[in-house]
């Protein structure tokens, strides 16, 4: 790799580093080739990636960066596992570490916090983002729906006794 080609990726490590939600980061030593391609397919599946990049060429990246703290974890065979939203690639990082003991979670950040495997876990335990906003959705929509029954309520009330007494009308 020429000094260009370790410019570009320094940029684009760079770019990862200040985008994501959460970047977290793994020893993958022994994992196969078709593991790592799904992983990177339940990573995309969340809208997040996963990235494989020299230890001394991330740590130039994090210079200066909030999450600047991680390149403690970078050592040996690390993997980059980063989505904007801050619980998708924890998420899928744990479910896979959970099924797969040759990828040992070592810690990551989420924005300027560093976590530790404990918070990876801690973030990963936490609802994404479309589980919040369908939580929020159903608490607005609720009442909306009682206000719906209610309304029909006396109406469907009125019926019934009108029915109640055409009943006894014909008896």
């Amino acid at each position: 790799m020429d000094r260009a080609q370790k410019e570009k990726l320094v940029d684009e490590l760079g770019q990862i580093f200040e985008s994501s939600g959460v970047v977290v980061v793994s020893h993958y030593e022994g994992l196969t080739v078709a593991e790592m391609q799904d992983l990177r397919a339940q990573m995309r599946e969340v809208g997040g990636s996963v990235r494989v990049a020299k230890n001394r060429l991330a740590k130039i990246a994090l210079e200066g960066k909030p999450c600047e703290s991680i390149s403690q974890y970078l050592s040996g065979m690390t993997v980059l596992a980063y989505s904007e939203d801050p619980v998708a690639a924890a998420k899928v990082v744990n479910d896979y570490a959970k099924s797969n003991e040759k990828l040992q979670i070592l810690g990551g950040a989420m924005g300027d916090s560093a976590l530790d495997v404990a918070g990876v876990k801690a973030v990963a335990a936490m609802p994404s983002r479309e589980e919040l906003i369908a939580s929020i959705v159903g608490c607005i929509g609720a009442p909306a729906s009682n206000i719906a029954g209610a309304i029909g309520a006396p109406a469907s009330n009125v019926a019934s006794i009108l029915s109640t007494i055409e009943e006894k009308a014909a008896a």
